[in-house]
């Protein structure tokens, strides 16, 4: 298993760096309606959101997510809870932070987030997806199948791989999250959780060859 793994060897990294770049949407930033801070282990997520609305992008920020599977012990009160305290400390009011504290997957983050706005009176027509790095394509995708009326803006905190390996110390295991999000990029429009995406050939290279070399722990069985 990748985990028993000292770390990437220089092609195995060289894969994780495509299927890297292009889970990244490489979007602009502009003002948006509203911001849904996607619940996840990264507290890189509400620090970026922070840092977004002192610039003045967005007046309302949602943090949505419930218990986290990956690092339950380090939310005990689940990831929008944690998530808000963050931010507030970093200077986001707390009057403009509003909190979904049940969803479990990316498709609930939206759906629910978007019931907690409309419930408050807020009917954004642009929203800022806020996600760690790997994400912004999945994210993407699942929103524009389940809020396909809004205009939607993916952000994520800017971080070069290199230093992303090192921030989360242990290479084996950001490259299974980069193939297992893949995965979940290809599979779930035929499920009907998101819509499709183009996956350029060189890219779905290296996504099987990481497969075929085991880093395979983030897999589902579909």
């Amino acid at each position: 298993m990748a985990d028993n793994r000292p770390g990437l060897d220089e092609e195995q990294r060289q894969q994780a760096k495509l299927l890297w770049d292009y889970h990244q949407m490489h979007h602009d930033l502009r003002p948006a309606d509203a911001a849904i801070g996607l619940g996840s282990h990264d507290f890189g997520v509400p620090a970026y959101c922070a840092e977004l609305y002192r610039a003045g992008l967005f007046p309302v920020l949602v943090f949505s997510g419930g218990p986290n599977p990956t690092a339950p012990e380090r939310f005990p009160r689940g990831e929008a809870v944690h998530f808000r305290e963050h931010a507030t400390a970093l200077g986001v009011p707390e009057a403009a932070i509003l909190v979904e504290p049940n969803a479990t997957n990316t498709g609930q983050n939206i759906t629910l987030s978007r019931q907690v706005m409309a419930e408050a009176g807020i009917e954004p027509s642009t929203v800022m997806l806020i996600a760690m790095p790997y994400m912004e394509r999945r994210s993407y995708a699942t929103a524009r199948k389940v809020w396909p009326e809004a205009r939607i803006i993916c952000a994520s905190q800017p971080t070069d791989f290199d230093d992303y390996l090192k921030a989360m110390g242990d290479e084996c295991r950001v490259a299974e999250m980069l193939v297992g999000d893949l995965q979940r990029v290809i599979e779930y429009p035929k499920l009907g959780f998101a819509i499709e995406q183009d996956v350029p050939g060189d890219v779905h290279d290296a996504y099987q060859a990481l497969v075929r070399d085991g880093f395979t722990n983030r897999l589902l069985a579909i």
